[in-house]
């Protein structure tokens, strides 16, 4: 990615779409550009596609058109029924879900070697040291040895976060990863995230959180019916929305005024 230049896509979607059966159309001819180094942060109304989107461009899900690049090199694409997915690229790609996903019968430390030792073949002690150094980053030095039941949930959504950076991803996907905490223990994920962002992370990220995306995101994209609806930098999309919409939904939803 570093000879990539700033110019060039680093996620380009095309004319995506995405059902579950006949009858249920969630993405329809959706297109999105990615540019190095942005933070796009999806809002939306249930059901518009924002957290399909993410799990799509994470390799989770098939498609039923359209195709994905990722830093140039094609990703994934749909020829008739068969998705076609490159696993290499996907292995660039980290996911942080809503609900932590963590193995609940392995330590924080093991949760997050487990990859890097089985995928990677890193060698234990190497991941282990590697392991040690995010987590003293995160604050959770001294939760190493702990399990996910012992730990808080903002503590194992760090872990989560944790466990994604040990294979060093070139982009970062955070799906609602703050809704199922309680409201204290919201900043501690965020904090976490807004460094990543100074850091130069690219990120995509689902929210309902309007004070996050207003403060993360270089770009918002508002979905609706499958569809980009609206596109701009967080002042404009959040503050001042052209299409009515996208007005009528942060009004109704967020109660945020220009």
């Amino acid at each position: 990615m570093n000879a990539m230049s700033r110019d060039t896509a680093l996620v380009r979607i095309t004319d995506l779409h995405k059902g579950y059966g006949p009858n249920i159309r969630v993405l329809r001819g959706l297109n999105i550009e990615m540019k190095p180094g942005e933070r796009v942060v999806v809002i939306g109304p249930s059901g518009g596609g924002k957290s399909t989107l993410l799990r799509v461009v994470m390799g989770l899900e098939e498609i039923q058109g359209g195709a994905i690049t990722f830093a140039g090199q094609p990703y994934i694409s749909a020829d008739g029924r068969k998705t076609r997915i490159d696993t290499e690229v996907r292995k660039k790609i980290g996911m942080v879900f809503q609900h932590y996903t963590l193995f609940p019968h392995l330590s924080v430390l093991q949760n997050l070697t487990l990859a890097p030792c089985k995928v990677v073949g890193e060698p234990r002690a190497k991941a282990e040291e590697r392991g040690r150094a995010i987590l003293a980053r995160f604050g959770l030095e001294a939760k190493a040895d702990a399990y996910p039941s012992q730990l808080s949930g903002g503590q194992k959504q760090r872990v989560a976060i944790a466990r994604a950076l040990m294979l060093d991803p070139q982009l970062m996907l955070f799906d609602e990863v703050t809704s199922a905490l309680d409201p204290e223990l919201v900043a501690e994920v965020e904090q976490v995230i807004l460094n990543l962002a100074a850091q130069g992370m690219p990120m995509m990220m689902v929210t309902h959180d309007m004070w996050f995306a207003r403060n993360v995101a270089s770009r918002v994209i508002f979905c609706a019916g499958g569809v980009v609806v609206e596109d701009g930098p967080p002042e404009q999309v959040l503050g001042d929305p052209k299409e009515e919409r996208t007005r009528e939904f942060i009004d109704r939803v967020f109660h945020i005024k220009g």
